[in-house]
């Protein structure tokens, strides 16, 4: 009844604590979700999903997810459908035709009539939401799954034969039979382990929701806190995402008229993207006005965009080598004379109109726009805290390589120097090997992006990625854990685990810190846990060869799970800790459980025999068991108390954990005393000569092995 009372106490705790930390997450989410702009009576509306009906015309932008099947009424857009096909090149859609929900617009702008909802769309059988979901892999989760695996397949048949075998034996009736047997199976049982795990990680939900911090994704903590590699996406992250024009040139001496025609595009232009944007804020004096002919839409493919005015020919604006391609040379040092510190912009002419939405032959340059970026002011601090936890910084954008480097020496980034165009690569294996030589990658195609993160798990990395554009989502997706800024694009923050709500990429330090708590206190903990499970499975499997009775009681064993693992835990499982996070989990739990379980299991063994052999009288022998395996667990709880290196602390343990397992000692000594009559205790003073010698003989037992078991796993490891 005492071990149910802790398990209804913990699962109280733990409902509570859920129950606010969901809504916490549900505020949170409401203040993410995605919104929808529709026309309704001639006006603009701003709706949620939830609220769109059929015959509802969306206003659909560059970064917009359709979130239900339209149909184009007016305008054209890129449209990528990898989530439905898995095809990652993007779609032209023009008026009619079909936009399916689970896509988003690459680039564009179109009014869109919605022909289904909810369940008649075409994902709706697939993904009511047409969110992409991505399988979790947990070190954490895989290890628990594991252990109750492997505790499914030995518990029953081993209470079984244990009942078998106690009711065998000569003087034991059957009630005590069934007592030792539950006793048995209760100590093999990890309970709370799995608690624990979830407690501590709602707890990190909380915490993390206070700093602005949307965790759409419960283990994506421990992912995160075991990042080596972080790629960045350079805008949204390292600037802000805005972009302003600083200056622009022109070629032929006309910068009245230049500045003329970049006022009509800017307001002709129906993308808005950042660049664009900044063309648009810059440019808004229109000396004489240019009627409109046609528009191609900027691609992140093609890098450039353009307007056909009546009676004034072609204007492209965009990258100057998608633009010039086989010509860039001729102007190679006039454009790189800026783009070494500042993104530039081409603008060229053409006397011919699109077609095919190709570059019009026989272009003339105009003259360059020089754009720079807003760079968040807290980038380089982030950076910095990263570098000193040896965590690979990888830089990719689709901007000029040279542009990012720029910005990469800004933000404090040692191999600025050390970048790629990535436009130059032809095949995959090109990326591969980029993906490990190159700090800075520049005009990286979406796909391209993916390939990055794929080659750089191919290498045994653990990688996190960061982003808010279209672009990045692919490289999301298939990333160890996506993050994605609050003011990023639908598709983005649908694809994320973790949303970064404020969009302040200084939040990722603590992010880690977060992570690097809960995991290594729940890897502290689950070593308790583990051990005892460990130490009751071998038991039960000796005395069922001994011919002894098992020596404990239910209630004996809740003394020693209470102050040996269930106080303890639940308590260093919150301590502050930001130790590198090394190994793996299963295994570290285990080189601290081992010895524990090893020295229990001798101590209980030495005490059986004695018994066995009538050294020792009757009336001593479970109280003598019960001392051995709760000072066996008391060992492990002050050598959890010892710091390691890593640490870096003055003293060489901590004075916390210290304080916690002398506690526990004198909690366990209370048990063994003033209430000996609540756990079935013998008279202490009859045994204190025995007690001295199990002491002894578990420090000795837990000293040799843990030296033992260090020198066989440091051979193992090296």
């Amino acid at each position: 009844m005492l071990f149910l009372g802790v398990v209804i106490i913990n699962t109280a705790i733990s409902t509570i604590q859920e129950i606010h930390s969901k809504k916490v997450v549900d505020k949170l989410a409401v203040m993410a979700s995605s919104k929808a702009n529709v026309l309704r009576d001639g006006k603009e509306e701003e709706i949620t999903v939830n609220e769109i009906v059929i015959d509802d015309v969306l206003i659909l932008n560059t970064g917009n997810q359709i979130v239900t099947d339209c149909k184009i009424i007016e305008g054209t857009v890129e449209v990528n459908e990898s989530a439905i096909t898995g095809e990652p090149n993007s779609i032209t859609k023009d008026i009619n035709e079909k936009i399916l929900s689970g896509s988003y617009i690459v680039s564009g702008k179109c009014l869109a009539k919605v022909i289904h909802v909810g369940e008649e769309n075409y994902t709706a059988k697939i993904q009511s939401d047409a969110k992409y979901v991505k399988k979790v892999n947990s070190e954490i989760m895989n290890s628990l799954r594991k252990i109750i695996k492997f505790l499914t397949f030995a518990i029953i048949p081993m209470g079984a034969l244990l009942f078998i075998n106690q009711i065998r034996l000569p003087n034991i009736e059957f009630n005590e039979a069934v007592i030792k047997s539950v006793a048995g199976i209760i100590g093999m049982i990890p309970e709370g382990l799995v608690l624990l795990t979830s407690t501590v990680l709602a707890v990190s939900v909380i915490r993390l929701s206070k700093e602005k911090v949307l965790v759409q994704e419960l283990y994506c903590i421990e992912t995160l806190a075991r990042v080596d590699t972080l790629c960045l996406d350079k805008t949204g992250t390292l600037t802000e995402g805005k972009m302003e024009v600083k200056d622009y040139i022109s070629f032929e001496n006309q910068k009245d008229n230049l500045k003329n025609i970049l006022a009509n595009i800017a307001k002709a232009s129906e993308d808005e993207n950042p660049t664009i944007m900044a063309v648009k804020e810059f440019f808004t004096e229109i000396n004489k006005k240019f009627e409109v002919n046609c528009k191609v839409a900027f691609s992140s493919k093609n890098k450039w965009s353009g307007i056909n005015f009546k009676d004034e020919g072609s204007f492209i604006l965009g990258a100057p080598e998608f633009i010039l391609k086989e010509r860039y040379e001729e102007y190679k040092d006039r454009v790189e004379e800026y783009s070494k510190t500042y993104r530039v912009l081409l603008i060229a002419h053409s006397k011919f109109n699109f077609e095919n939405k190709e570059i019009p032959k026989e272009i003339n340059p105009l003259g360059i726009v020089i754009i720079q970026d807003k760079i968040r002011k807290e980038a380089k601090e982030t950076l910095e805290y990263f570098k000193n936890n040896q965590v690979d910084i990888k830089i990719i954008s689709g901007d000029n390589p040279v542009t990012v480097s720029q910005i990469a020496k800004q933000v404090g980034v040692e191999e600025y120097k050390n970048y790629i165009d990535m436009s130059k690569l032809k095949s995959i294996e090109d990326v591969k090997e980029a993906a490990e030589k190159y700090t800075i990658f520049g005009r990286v195609s979406p796909l391209q992006k993916k390939e990055l993160v794929c080659s750089l798990q191919k290498q045994g990395r653990t990688v996190a990625m960061t982003g808010d554009g279209v672009n990045d989502v692919l490289a999301l997706k298939q990333s160890d854990c996506a993050i994605s800024m609050a003011n990023g694009s639908d598709a983005t923050k649908n694809v994320a685990e973790l949303i970064l709500l404020d969009s302040n990429f200084n939040s990722m330090p603590k992010v880690v810190k977060e992570g690097r708590r809960t995991i290594n206190n729940i890897q502290r903990s689950a070593s308790l846990f583990l051990a005892k499970t460990m130490y009751s499975t071998v038991l039960a499997f000796l005395f069922l060869f001994m011919g002894e009775k098992y020596p404990f009681l239910p209630i004996q064993l809740s003394l020693i799970s209470e102050v040996t693992i269930g106080l303890p835990s639940f308590i260093l499982a919150l301590e502050p800790n930001n130790e590198k996070i090394k190994g793996n989990f299963l295994k570290n739990i285990l080189k601290k459980a081992v010895p524990a379980a090893i020295t229990a299991v001798l101590v209980v063994f030495s005490i059986a025999m004695a018994h066995k052999f009538e050294n020792l009288p009757e009336e001593y022998y479970s109280s003598l068991c019960v001392v051995g395996l709760g000072m066996s667990g008391i060992v492990l709880l002050f050598d959890l108390a010892r710091t390691r290196k890593e640490e870096k602390r003055k003293l060489p343990i901590s004075i916390f954990r210290f304080i916690i397992s002398g506690l526990m000692l004198i909690l366990f000594f209370i048990g063994l005393t003033a209430l000996k009559w609540w756990f079935n205790i013998c008279d202490i003073e009859f045994i204190v000569p025995h007690i001295i010698k199990i002491i002894i003989l578990a420090l000795i037992d837990y000293t040799i092995i843990s030296v033992i078991i260090r020198k066989i796993w440091k051979i193992k490891v090296d």
